[in-house]
């Protein structure tokens, strides 16, 4: 047990993490299993040894944060244990349409009112634009009027929204810009709740898989979703999407994105929050393009994400004594641990939020602006 409490310590200490200190980023130890277990199971069990309670953190996304930074070695990487959680994303399609409701069943509809607690009031569970503000309803409202501004939306434009979320940026768009959208989701609990949010304005809502998509749009975009199209899918997705644009239109994709190509994601995010995930990089979107798109912009948002995250997990918080009746306290150290986690990830830098600007090959005329 001690061999195993030095081998982490010495880990930690490259970070400029004590067991037990005095910073708000140290971490305080409540069993002693907890070095053999984060050993033995890396990311994976560092999230549920937090989720059993065996360890606290006054500043868990500055944890988070420093430990990335300080790229720890293999001791503290996936082993061979996880072959059998990394293989199947590499030699199958996890994200195929007989399985992409996983992710919506699991996640998406696992209660409204729970994401509604911490969401602005256009229920965005994307980054947020802290463009000259603090407030995170009018750093959605910025980051919804950011994407009209870039697609040149107007009212005569028929907007498609492939994965609508709870319906915010149709609403935003419908009610502002006096445009008509169909958006289209896979998850019913966000589908109810969107038809309703939208209710007498010019919004249709298809319950269906991207790939089942007909019709020709004038505008297109896709916020918060590709990270489950899956890299089997990446050019399926941009084939439906060419598909389905008008020739002048322009498609904005918003998504998150890792700095190295990959198959899987981590395996903590994947058991407990987005089954089958994964998020792309600049190489494989750039290769899911080719042939098809010419890249007007590319915009990084990520570090506007760890401010997103830090006032999710805020009102989050706030919102725990109502919620408390529906979920125990294992289920809030999870969703803790994921908002925190995550804001440190992307304060690393080790993963980014990108708008994407495209347009069909030869559309773009001198003076474009996006």
């Amino acid at each position: 047990m001690a061999r195993h409490r030095q081998m982490v310590e010495n880990v930690l200490s490259r970070a400029g993490v004590a067991i037990d200190g005095n910073n708000p980023w140290d971490i305080t130890v409540h069993d002693e299993r907890f070095f053999a277990r984060v050993l033995r199971e890396k990311n994976l069990g560092l999230g549920e040894a937090y989720m059993d309670g065996w360890w606290d953190c006054r500043r868990t996304d500055e944890f988070i944060c420093r430990i990335l930074r300080s790229q720890p070695d293999v001791s503290l990487k996936a082993g061979l244990k996880y072959l059998p959680l990394l293989l199947p994303g590499i030699f199958f399609n996890l994200q195929s349409k007989a399985r992409a409701h996983i992710v919506a069943k699991r996640h998406y509809d696992l209660d409204n009112d729970l994401f509604l607690s911490f969401l602005d009031s256009y229920n965005q569970y994307s980054c947020a634009f802290f463009d000259g503000t603090a407030d995170l309803n009018q750093a959605q409202q910025k980051k919804l009027d950011l994407i009209c501004r870039k697609t040149a939306l107007s009212r005569a434009d028929h907007v498609l929204d492939i994965g609508c979320g709870w319906g915010g940026f149709a609403k935003y768009a419908a009610e502002t810009y006096g445009c008509t959208v169909t958006a289209v989701n896979i998850s019913s609990e966000q589908i109810r709740y969107a038809a309703e949010f939208c209710r007498d304005l010019p919004v249709r809502f298809i319950a269906c898989d991207y790939r089942e998509l007909q019709g020709r749009f004038d505008k297109i975009v896709s916020v918060g979703m590709f990270e489950h199209v899956g890299w089997k899918n990446y050019r399926t997705f941009m084939q439906v999407v060419h598909r389905c644009l008008n020739d002048n239109g322009i498609f904005l994709l918003h998504t998150i994105g890792g700095n190295e190509s990959t198959r899987v994601c981590d395996p903590w995010i994947t058991k407990y929050i987005f089954p089958n995930g994964m998020l792309p990089s600049i190489a494989q979107i750039s290769r899911s393009i080719e042939g098809l798109f010419a890249v007007e912009d590319w915009h990084n948002l990520g570090p506007h994400y760890d401010q997103t995250l830090l006032a999710w997990n805020c009102n989050f918080q706030k919102a725990w004594p109502g919620l408390q009746v529906r979920y125990d306290e294992t289920f809030k150290r999870m969703w803790e641990y994921y908002l925190l986690s995550c804001a440190g990830a992307f304060r690393a830098r080790s993963n980014q939020v990108w708008q994407i600007v495209l347009t069909k090959y030869g559309t773009c005329q001198p003076g474009c602006r996006f």
